[in-house]
């Protein structure tokens, strides 16, 4: 009896051990005898006990934080860069095979090329073109990776440190353009209303009852206006006979 109960027990500890269940986004690579049989899954998995060794991989994707790394870029500035990336797996039997740790690799591989991308641009042209370089480092990543069985569907730069000295320098830099563009709208407004003024002279001068009109139109506004002074503008050609008599007296 007690025999019979052993052979069952063994019996049953090796059943179970041949049964694996997988999850949808799980795949089973099997190796029989050291050599590569093939990805299964999802579902029930059946091995051969002692046999049969199955390595599980998940095919969901990985959100990994890629560390703050230090670079100079072109124009060396000094700042620290980290980025996150998105990738996940497509071929489980090459990401078993064809390297020893597909996430450290993945991990390290996108550090060295977020230090060599940035090293090569400048400042100005990584703050201002996120986009061009986020697509640049998920193809280069995308690239090397591939034979893995690893597909990078993302690669964002997250974060931009910059020293203390270039942000007051930046800050600088901003509020210099700032007036600059200040000034040169207040002389566009001044050019402008010269223009104007131009050519209201000129019509004022084919025109010249258009000047009376307009004398007229000041005293509608000035009286309107709860002032004790009024102010009479007067013509100038009123006084021109006055002084062709003293220049003439001379």
């Amino acid at each position: 009896m007690p025999i019979i109960v052993t052979i069952v027990t063994i019996a049953i500890i090796i059943i179970a051990s041949a049964i694996r269940v997988l999850r949808e986004y799980e795949r089973g690579v099997i190796f029989r005898l050291g050599r590569l049989v093939g990805a299964k899954g999802p579902g029930l998995i059946i091995l051969i006990p002692i046999i049969d060794r199955m390595v599980k991989v998940s095919l969901r994707t990985v959100v990994m934080d890629v560390p703050p790394q230090d670079v100079i870029t072109r124009d060396n500035v000094s700042l620290q860069v980290n980025a996150v990336i998105y990738f996940r797996v497509v071929d489980p039997e090459n990401a078993i095979i064809q390297v020893e740790n597909f996430v450290f690799a993945t991990s390290q591989l996108s550090q060295t090329t977020l230090r060599s991308i940035v090293g090569q641009i400048e400042l100005d042209e990584l703050l201002a073109q996120r986009d061009k370089i986020n697509q640049e480092l998920q193809q280069i990543i995308d690239k090397h990776s591939d034979p893995w069985g690893i597909k990078i569907s993302l690669v964002e730069v997250k974060h931009i440190d910059l020293p203390i000295e270039m942000k007051r320098a930046m800050a600088r830099q901003a509020e210099a353009e700032r007036e600059r563009r200040a000034k040169v709208i207040n002389a566009e407004g001044e050019y402008q209303a010269a223009t104007k003024l131009q050519q209201a002279a000129e019509i004022i001068s084919k025109h010249p009852e258009a000047l009376q009109l307009r004398f007229l139109q000041t005293l509608v506004e000035v009286s309107a206006e709860n002032n004790s002074t009024t102010i009479f503008p007067v013509p100038i050609d009123l006084f021109k006979v006055f002084m062709d008599k003293m220049t003439d007296k001379k």
